[in-house]
Parts: C-alpha cells; structure tokens; sequence
C-alpha cells in the first residue's frame, strides 16, 4: 500500500500541535482539508489513527508510527525551505575562487575567513593560479570568481573585471636593513645586496626586470627564488635579502612589524588588482555575497594602504 506522503506531513503536524485545527495552521491548510486527510487515511488504513473521544487528541500506536515518519518529511521540508531562503540570499552555498599567491595568502585569506564568520554555511574552495590559467580556469567553469591583477583585458574576452586596489609595489626588506639606517636611499645602493626573485609565472618578474631598467643595471644578485609567500618571508626577514613585493602585501604584515618597505620609489605596474568573472556567469548568490564583501572590505582598506605607503616610503 503506497500512502501519499502530504498525507504522512499533516498526520505528523496533528500529532505535534494536538489538535486539527492547529496542526493545519502548521502546515498552511484549512481544517477541513486536513480534517479530510485524516479521514481518508483511516479508510484506506482500516484503522483509527487516534483514540476516539481524548482531548487533546491522543494518537493511536499505529497513528504515532506513520506521525514519526511524517515528522521527518516535514522537519526535512522546512529544511529545504530554509536551504532555499539562505541560498538566495547568498549565505549557503560554495564559493570557488582562485588567484595570485601572494595576494591571496596576504590579503584574501583573511577576508574569506572574517566572511565565513558572518556566513558559515558558505564553503569556500581557494586555489592559486596567475592570469592565463585563472581565465581559462573561468571560461571552463572550474572556478566561480579570480581575484588577480589585470593590466589590459583583450576586448570580447568574455569577462569582466572590478578593480579593487591599484597597482603599487615597493622594495621589501626585513625592518632592521642596513640600507634603512641610510639617511637617504640611492638606486645604485639597491645593487650592493643580494635579490629574491619571484616564482616562475608570476606578473612581478616582469616588475623586476622594470626595476633593473630604471636602475640601469642588466643584473643583480639573485640568491633565491620561487618561494611561496611564507618562504619568501621567512627569508626576507633572515637575511639582508630585498625583493619586490605589491604595497598592498607588506601593508598586511605591518603589524608583525618584520618587514618593511625602503623609502625609494620605484615603477608601478600599469594594472590593477581586481575581481575577475564571466560576463555571462549564471546567477550564484554567494559568489555575488563574497564578491561583494571582498569588494566593500578593500574600500575601507584604500585609504590606509595610502597612507601606510605615504609614510613608509615618502615618510608623509
């Protein structure tokens, strides 16, 4: 015997409230129709679902059986009610993002884990990646959302880019260098120690040999290279080591105090840091919730990345 399973939901939603009428208000319907389903049950069942002439009602043993079943039916129906509430309004769901390493370790992985605070029913998956890989990562729908940066991006690329943070770099060194005891810092004191190179693929290589060309050396002393950010740091801060770093990465470690930029000014990169995503994206409201969260937490870090580099580098 196949029973309907509404059936089942009102029987529970009686069984709960311990009466009719208050058990329809439960499920949303009038008494009558849910007078009538109970009915109905009985006939088809041959059976009293409960004792006849007990107020408030008393379910029989065979009517708190199929109530129990019917519980789980409702308790599982308002759960997907609430899941389908809390998806449209971007706080259940999975987040698939991916970007630079440095910047996401040094930026990105805080804000993901304050936005999980708010939002813990979101899961968010991060992987890394520089430009080339996180449009194809896009385009193939591997990932929701890149976060890099981006100098140029090709006309009927499909996508669509929000700036979050201009391009500004520096040249980081451990905060007890030789070279911050020097009363004003020349370009060419900048070739006297030895360089950390930046991992294969990533847009500050090419930083760098900027750096070179403006300092008017064809070299310098590399003496390690390809680290990841915590490598890189760890060896930044044990030796007199300098390496190019984006302001926006030695911003967030300023409390640590480790390291720190020279007040020298060097070329900028013509892009910018941004949000990368597909134009035509399907609708994914906790991706749009994190992008917006990532989005409004760097407009309140503007100003203070300004004004950390007015004073660490033009002592402003």
């Amino acid at each position: 015997m196949k029973l309907d399973e509404r059936h089942l939901v009102q029987l529970a939603a009686v069984v709960q409230a311990g009466g009719v009428t208050e058990g329809a208000a439960l499920v949303g319907l009038s008494q009558p129709a849910v007078s009538r389903t109970i009915a109905t049950l009985e006939r088809r069942l041959g059976e009293h679902l409960f004792v006849r002439g007990r107020r408030p009602l008393q379910p029989t043993p065979l009517g708190r059986q199929l109530a129990e079943l019917g519980q789980t039916m409702l308790l599982a129906s308002r759960r997907a009610s609430e899941l389908v509430e809390s998806f449209h309004q971007g706080k259940s769901g999975v987040v698939r993002v991916a970007g630079t390493p440095f910047f996401m370790d040094a930026l990105i992985s805080g804000m993901i884990a304050d936005f999980q605070n708010v939002n813990p029913d979101v899961r968010v998956d991060q992987s890394y990646a520089y430009v080339p890989e996180l449009q194809a990562a896009l385009h193939a729908g591997r990932i929701d959302l890149a976060i890099c940066p981006i100098d140029i991006l090709d006309e009927g690329s499909g996508l669509r880019f929000e700036e979050i943070l201009p391009g500004r770099n520096v040249v980081a060194c451990r905060s007890t260098h030789p070279l911050l005891l020097k009363r004003k810092v020349k370009a060419g004191d900048l070739l006297d120690y030895p360089w950390i190179a930046p991992p294969p693929g990533s847009p500050l290589m090419a930083d760098l040999r900027s750096l070179l060309l403006s300092l008017g050396a064809t070299e310098i002393k590399v003496r390690y290279t390809g680290g990841s950010l915590t490598s890189t740091m760890i060896y930044l801060t044990g030796t007199d080591a300098l390496t190019v770093l984006p302001h926006g990465v030695v911003f967030a470690f300023r409390k640590e105090k480790t390291i720190t930029a020279l007040p020298v000014t060097i070329p900028h990169p013509e892009r910018a840091l941004g949000l990368l995503r597909l134009s035509d994206a399907p609708r994914a409201p906790a991706v749009d919730a994190f992008a917006d969260y990532v989005s409004g937490g760097f407009q309140s870090l503007r100003h203070l990345i300004k004004r950390h580099e007015e004073a660490v580098v033009w002592g402003g």
